[in-house]
């Protein structure tokens, strides 16, 4: 499998968006906030199918490697008071949304940041608030850190399914130069509570391209996790953006792979994952071909969102928190990222919303292009643009960056139906770009493509 896949440098460096969403947050703006937020969600129809996401912006200890908007707990008081204005918006948000509530996702940060009566507080609140289906998976992203078993059945009363526990690798060395020390045997222990309190699906995420990280740190890492027995694995590239993350200043730029060597460490990764049964979905995850997210891939129900690969099919994303993005038909709005200033809001009684963007005809069709495409592998440009009554998807611009492509032998082009190569599969972020008329593309403020 690794012969099949030619290292191109020059694309594996290059920068370019994960594409949860399209346009990226890297268009929205402050022309569409909390005004718009409101009507959108009013507008949502009795029988609409929502998918809430709650954003715990709060970590016991920060992790120098990350992305996400988080922050160390300090005082409790200060998490509980974040809770409350949770709940608070759970309130304004659920008189507005009309529909039934078909999945709920918690993510941060870490939501077992929480103290464990705050998190049974903002559950009850959003069954109080919402109607919720009775088999509407609850799934929660976790810190094996600060977890325990008690923890671990709170979270099974409180209805979570699901669990997505954070390793990122079982290398103590790369994990002392990432400041995430944890064992594997703590891993191992928090998974063994998970299942015995009852949450039985458990993910794991991983990462490549770590400060010294080595092909040897990969299959070391993928072997221990064989004990852990999870149903779904993501292997996550490093995005080392020191200029816009200050926490990431303390790891050493010159211990990092080489594009050379992250693209060899994803192969592998790849390679020793289908190995062990897993069914590459996408770019980045792996699934049991028993799960659900397997199963949508292989019946073409697969899609892509805030929070990546998902067998999601909601009609509307709902985001609850900080910094949450919600997706309501045309419209995407994000939350408000500063804690203090998203409480005032919620507090004052009005929703949090302080950017985003309205989709226009071609955004639509060009979303649906490259979700096509990063989940199936494959889009028929015709399809999207008679689902969406626009034209134009091939212009000059989009034409030419897929030309050059081709000519790699990344993508094939027949007619209008456009195909990832074997070797192209590892680059599909890169040839999703090829649509994108609004971000600046190999700018800093993206990972690279591998």
């Amino acid at each position: 499998m690794v012969g099949m896949t030619v290292f191109h440098a020059d694309l594996a460096a290059q920068s370019v968006p994960r594409y949860t969403s399209y346009p990226t947050a890297a268009s929205f703006s402050a022309a569409v906030g909390a005004s718009e937020q409101r009507q959108a969600l009013g507008r949502t129809a009795e029988g609409s199918r929502l998918s809430l996401y709650l954003h715990v912006p709060f970590c016991e200890r920060i992790c120098w490697y990350c992305g996400c908007n988080t922050g160390a707990v300090g005082r409790t008081s200060r998490v509980t008071r974040y809770a409350d204005a949770l709940i608070r918006e759970i309130g304004q948000v659920a008189d507005l949304a009309s529909g039934r509530v078909t999945r709920v996702h918690f993510g941060g940060g870490s939501p077992n940041a929480l103290p464990r009566s705050d998190f049974v507080g903002v559950c009850e609140a959003l069954r109080r608030s919402f109607r919720i289906d009775s088999d509407a998976e609850w799934a929660v992203e976790l810190d094996p850190r600060g977890l325990d078993a008690d923890y671990a059945q709170t979270l099974a009363e409180c209805g979570i399914t699901r669990a997505s526990l954070g390793a990122q690798t079982f290398s103590m060395p790369i994990q002392v130069r990432i400041n995430r020390l944890q064992p594997f045997r703590e891993v191992a222990l928090r998974a063994a509570e998970l299942r015995a309190a009852g949450v039985k699906a458990l993910n794991l995420d991983l990462m490549y391209g770590l400060p010294g990280q080595t092909l040897d740190d990969i299959a070391t890492t993928i072997s221990r996790m064989r004990l852990l027995a999870p149903d779904r694995v993501a292997m996550f590239g490093y995005a080392h953006m020191p200029r816009l993350l200050p926490r990431q200043r303390m790891i050493d730029g010159a211990a990092l792979p080489d594009a050379g060597a992250r693209f060899a460490q994803s192969l592998l990764a790849r390679d020793l994952l289908q190995e062990q049964g897993f069914t590459m979905i996408g770019f980045d995850h792996y699934a049991r071909p028993e799960d659900r997210l397997a199963q949508a891939a292989a019946s073409g129900r697969l899609r892509r969102n805030f929070q990546g690969f998902t067998d999601d099919d909601a009609d509307v994303l709902i985001g609850l928190g900080a910094s949450a993005i919600s997706q309501v038909e045309q419209t995407i709005v994000q939350n408000e990222k500063h804690i203090g200033r998203y409480e005032e809001a919620v507090t004052a009684g009005c929703l949090a919303g302080t950017r985003g963007v309205l989709l226009q005809p071609a955004d639509r069709t060009r979303g649906w292009a490259i979700e096509r495409l990063l989940c199936d592998g494959a889009v028929d440009l015709d399809a999207a643009q008679r689902t969406f009554g626009t034209q134009g998807l091939l212009d000059r611009r989009t034409h030419d960056r897929l030309a050059a492509l081709v000519l790699r032998g990344i993508v094939e082009i027949s007619g209008a139906k456009l195909k990832l190569t074997p070797e192209g599969l590892p680059y599909a972020r890169l040839v999703a770009s090829a649509f994108d008329q609004h971000s600046q593309l190999d700018a800093p403020r993206f990972s690279r493509a591998v």
